[in-house]
């Protein structure tokens, strides 16, 4: 296996998981906004801000398109499924698993809607992404890990771990004091 991506809304832990992920694994981890920001020169909200949602989405599929690499965890931003040139590019690095989070646990998670750096038209809610994005991470997902409210990221890996049928020797307590160091990346 190459690599392992994964995908689903702002807040459901795709970031958090995917350092875990790839401590359990052995693997390197990347989060493809910090490529976009450093493509970009500037922070997710002020490309927003300055440049608008469609620039966003197009200089997003471009970083992600720039990503080469192996044994590793990938976790785009939550809008790499409105380019299909994106998350194929993904998908033919290595499997690729959607982070299926509930509404409320994700509104719990997210207390910045506004300047966390979401690609967010004008009136948008995250109901309204929700119910755009839920159908392509369907899509587009290998396997489907299904959080509930209040779910420990470490369970969230040993479900990523379980349905990709690998067996790593975690330390599950190591694992769990590590979550808030990861939480801070």
């Amino acid at each position: 296996m190459q690599n392992i991506t994964l995908i689903g809304m702002p807040g459901s832990g795709k970031s958090t998981v995917g350092v875990l992920l790839a401590k359990a694994l052995g693997y390197g981890f990347l989060d493809t906004d910090l490529v976009l920001q450093q493509q970009e020169n500037a922070l997710l909200q002020e490309i927003l801000d300055q440049h608008g949602v469609e620039y966003f989405l197009e200089a997003e599929e471009k970083a992600i398109c720039s990503v080469d690499c192996e044994h590793h965890v990938i976790a785009p931003g939550g809008s790499v499924v409105c380019k299909e040139k994106a998350i194929e590019h993904l998908k033919a690095m290595g499997p690729v698993i959607y982070l299926r989070v509930p509404l409320a646990e994700l509104k719990n998670r997210i207390q910045n809607l506004d300047t966390r750096g979401i690609a967010l038209r004008p009136g948008q809610t995250l109901e309204d992404i929700m119910e755009l994005r839920a159908p392509l991470y369907e899509k587009y997902a290998d396997y489907i890990v299904d959080a509930h409210e209040g779910q420990d990221m470490a369970e969230s890996v040993r479900q990523v771990l379980d349905v990709i049928g690998r067996k790593a020797s975690i330390e599950w307590d190591s694992l769990h004091e590590n979550n808030e160091a990861a939480e801070s990346v």
